[in-house]
């Protein structure tokens, strides 16, 4: 009979990224090899990344630091987003904030992106089969790290909304089979010194 193990999703948005998103900065990759070094010694089983430059430039050189683990390119850690609310789903006090938020978006990314949330879903989170617990690190963006957080909350579709990580921190959920997920780490900076911790976000919020 197949036993069910527990699953570890280590969840990273990509380092700092040129103004043209091309790729990293020199802060991204100082960023990306210090979180590589703190991840040492953890049994990956897999590196995903999405499609993007700056995903994928952070994952090579986080894999860098590792020993072994195989990169696996995937449009379901891409940059897109998870889901469209409705004004009647939003708090009636932020509901104009993050609807002017979502008007941005593009209509490729309204219309495919709830579709790749519900396969990235399927993909990777939830216990795994075997009597062996699998760790698995997703270098993505921060729209998926928040939709992923949200899930594991059980909290409504809406909520990925507001949710911010910065550039390579770390979030860290368990699947356990045998209760409701945790998550155990979220938008982790302590591999990172102070000025490279918040870039992306505005002034006076490096925390």
């Amino acid at each position: 009979m197949t036993a069910t193990a527990t699953r570890y999703l280590h969840l990273v948005r990509h380092g700092e990224a040129t103004p043209d998103e091309s790729a990293l900065t020199e802060n991204g990759r100082r960023q990306a090899t210090l979180l590589g070094r703190r991840l040492r010694g953890i049994p990956f089983a897999a590196i995903h990344h999405g499609p993007l430059p700056r995903a994928e430039e952070t994952a090579r050189l986080i894999g860098d630091e590792l020993e072994g683990v195989p990169l696996h390119r995937s449009s379901l850690a891409g940059d897109y987003v998870p889901h469209v609310p409705h004004r009647d789903e939003l708090p009636p006090e932020s509901a104009d904030l993050f609807l002017r938020f979502l008007a941005g978006a593009g209509e490729e990314e309204r219309e495919h992106g709830p579709a790749l949330a519900r396969r990235a879903l399927d993909r990777f989170t939830g216990p795994v089969d075997g009597e062996q617990d699998r760790h698995e690190l997703v270098v993505t963006h921060n729209f998926l790290v928040a939709w992923l957080v949200r899930d594991a909350m059980y909290a409504p579709e809406w909520r990925w909304l507001g949710l911010n990580h910065a550039n390579a921190a770390l979030t860290v959920i368990r699947y356990p089979p045998d209760r409701p997920a945790s998550v155990l780490l979220t938008n982790d900076m302590r591999h990172l010194p102070a000025d490279l911790r918040w870039t992306g976000f505005p002034p006076g919020q490096h925390l």
